[in-house]
């Protein structure tokens, strides 16, 4: 069984053809733990067997070691082949290996600091970056990264970072697609409310958004995922398990959206596999699959930092889920009544 693929072409002009599993290449870039280059080309090529044929990366996973992985991974595959997305909205500087960013979170990577930046120049500046690292000659899609409460910490600086892309980034995206330099552009976000007030001032094509719509949050169902179906606005969903509890499971430790996962979710958690255990099915299958069952989404990027990760994620990309799960998660009222489950 091979993994499906979802064409997208809000443009009409062909489109991107994405497989339902896509690859997100922030672990490559060391996250929490250093690999050796074998191990993450091992990873990139389990993928490719499995038939994945969606990238995302960004200049700041691993200070650029995650596009510089894909480098060698990707040269000499045909470039029609896959997608490929990367991101804008930091810039990389050279730093001292005592004053680089990212210490304790990225392991044995370049010594850079990221400067955050939306502007009309440092998003064109990015780019160039990226192709270099990369090594490729176009790069399908690029988002705008990060503009959100999450990384920007109040109010009043997302909506001052907020302003900045609109009046200055979005522009230089809106010409590099209109030249035809990109097939598309939007935003990776951590939360469908900075998506929406994107989406709501500007002509955009995806949206990356992370952990916001799975078996646990729904919210984007009130107001966001509507606006992007009526507009054929693409979702890209990364983060499907929630930064891992979905895949573990309610056990001590298990994390949810980066943290130590509280009381409550664990209890919610617990119901969740208890359904699916009934059904016979893996519940990390489900979380998979479920983002996919709304019309808006294109393709789900779980990450993995391993060849078994891998393989897990091909498995779920594969798996069936009856449709009398679906069912019992609503009627008890863990799953919303409006979730699509089609």
């Amino acid at each position: 069984m091979t993994i499906a693929t979802r064409v997208w072409d809000r443009l009409g002009n062909g489109g991107l053809t994405f497989t339902e599993l896509g690859f997100g290449t922030a672990p490559l870039g060391n996250l929490y733990r250093a690999i050796s280059d074998a191990e993450a080309q091992a990873v990139l090529e389990a993928a490719w067997a499995g038939g994945v044929r969606h990238f995302d990366t960004a200049p700041l996973y691993g200070m650029g070691l995650s596009e510089t992985r894909l480098n060698r991974f990707l040269r000499g595959k045909p470039r029609d082949e896959y997608v490929l997305s990367t991101k804008v909205g930091r810039l990389l500087q050279a730093a001292t290996p005592d004053t680089r960013d990212g210490i304790g979170k990225w392991f044995e990577v370049p010594s850079r600091r990221e400067v955050y930046d939306y502007g009309h120049d440092a998003v064109l500046r990015s780019v160039e970056f990226s192709l270099e690292r990369l090594g490729v000659d176009r790069i399908d899609i690029l988002y705008g990264h990060d503009i959100d409460l999450f990384n920007h910490g109040s109010a009043e600086v997302l909506q001052a970072k907020l302003t900045e892309f609109i009046g200055g980034g979005y522009r230089a995206l809106l010409r590099l697609r209109d030249e035809g330099v990109i097939r598309a552009f939007g935003a990776g976000l951590n939360e469908w409310q900075s998506c929406q007030w994107l989406a709501e001032r500007g002509d955009f094509d995806l949206f990356l958004l992370a952990g916001r719509y799975t078996l646990l949050e729904q919210e984007a169902l009130d107001s966001f995922l509507p606006l992007c179906q009526s507009r054929g606005i693409g979702i890209v969903l990364g983060g499907p398990y929630n930064s891992g509890i979905l895949a573990t499971g309610a056990r001590p430790g298990a994390f949810y959206n980066y943290n130590p996962a509280p009381q409550p979710i664990l209890d919610r958690v617990a119901r969740i596999e208890a359904v699916c255990a009934a059904h016979g099915v893996r519940m990390v299958d489900a979380a998979f699959r479920f983002p996919l069952c709304h019309p808006a989404v294109v393709s789900v990027i779980p990450g993995g930092q391993g060849v078994q990760e891998m393989e897990a994620n091909l498995a779920a990309a594969k798996a069936v889920i009856p449709a009398a799960l679906w069912s019992d998660l609503k009627t008890d009222g863990l799953l919303r009544d409006d979730a699509p489950v089609g």
